[in-house]
């Protein structure tokens, strides 16, 4: 009777196809494994013969899976994640660190003031924080868990959603004293815009402009990056666009002062996470707290809105 364990391709090649085709890059799957490109080049080439089909279709400067390649793929690259994490297990490795994914804001004002109790918590597992305001795939990657702010229908199957878009405007103690007496006196103080021609709900001219308010502001200030925006707010140099879900440590020790009277809901966008399938436990348990503090910000949310 023929073995069936004849049958199985080469474990090298096999790793070799997978991290290529988590990367669509060879050149890069050749840097991941501390190869050269044409040894990652003749380990496909060898498993490509071996099963008698094409894997990849190479262009110039890409490659993309054809229909084989794509079930292999999805079939071994999870399996080899396993393998290797019952190697490490046995071999009494420390598990890989668990690659969360957000926003530099959403990583600067929501994850990292909640890291402290997540160690405390768990101290045996090794979190790494990836920021980043590009959309990027989570195989490809190797990310398994992604914060997104996204539409609704951008998004793929099984992503969860975590909390909706409020924004208001918000100031230190010191300058809300004033800028939130009347909107006239707010559009009197200097104003920090975000740079960000994709959110242009989170400019001040169309905020203005729908409440009626045609007075010239104070000055304004202008970043590329949201956290840098907010801890201007915070220093008291002027007034920002707050989304409160983000905010809530520093409104809530008294940093930042939310104009409640002015929060306006974004319809449009919301905070969702995504997820690989079949998580190690690890992940599985990041996870976990990451709905835990989502529950938590919703609370928190639902009385200070309420």
């Amino acid at each position: 009777m023929s073995n069936p364990l004849l049958n199985l391709p080469p474990l090298d090649a096999l790793r070799g196809f997978v991290a290529a085709a988590r990367r669509m890059s060879i050149t890069a799957a050749a840097q991941d494994l501390y190869l050269t490109q044409s040894a990652v080049s003749r380990q496909i080439q060898a498993l490509e013969e071996r099963l008698g089909t094409p894997l990849l279709v190479r262009g110039n400067r890409q490659i993309a899976l054809t229909e084989a390649g794509a079930q292999l793929f999805a079939l071994a690259s999870p399996w080899l994640d396993q393998l290797a994490d019952l190697t490490a297990s046995i071999r009494g490795v420390p598990a890989a660190p668990v690659t969360i994914s957000a926003s530099i804001g959403v990583a600067s004002l929501w994850i990292l003031p909640r890291l402290g109790g997540f160690q405390a918590a768990h101290p045996d597992i090794d979190l790494r924080v990836e920021t980043s305001n590009r959309v990027l795939d989570l195989k490809q990657e190797g990310i398994d868990l992604a914060i997104r702010y996204s539409p609704a229908d951008n998004l793929p199957a099984g992503a969860v959603h975590l909390f909706a878009e409020d924004v208001v405007p918000v100031a230190s103690p010191g300058v809300a004293a004033t800028a939130f007496a009347s909107d006239a006196a707010l559009a009197g103080h200097v104003l920090l815009e975000l740079h960000d021609k994709a959110h242009t709900f989170l400019h001040w001219a169309p905020w203005l402009t729908a409440r009626g308010i045609t007075q010239r502001p104070r000055g304004t200030l202008y970043f590329n990056q949201y956290d840098q925006l907010i801890q201007a707010a915070i220093e008291g140099n002027g007034v920002a666009l707050g989304r409160i879900a983000l905010l809530l440590p520093a409104l809530r020790d008294g940093r930042l002062v939310a104009h409640m009277d002015r929060r306006s809901r974004v319809d449009a966008y919301a905070y969702w996470l995504l997820s690989g399938e079949a998580p190690r436990p690890e992940v599985a348990i990041v996870r976990d707290w990451l709905l835990a503090q989502v529950a938590a910000t919703t609370a928190e949310l639902d009385a200070l809105t309420g």
